[in-house]
């Protein structure tokens, strides 16, 4: 019982932390562009090796 009491409010707080990070990271435009990302890695920016 006496971990019950522990391990409860502890996985509540560690998820409403994460939630907290989720909101956060959402207004901070994380997820804006998720095709640029994806299509960055195609460009070739670096010229040919000498």
């Amino acid at each position: 019982m006496n971990s019950i009491a522990l391990l409860l409010p502890l996985a509540l707080i560690m998820g409403s932390i994460g939630l907290g990070a989720f909101f956060w990271s959402l207004r901070r435009g994380q997820y804006e562009d998720m095709d640029g990302a994806a299509n960055r890695i195609l460009i070739d920016e670096d010229g040919p090796l000498p």
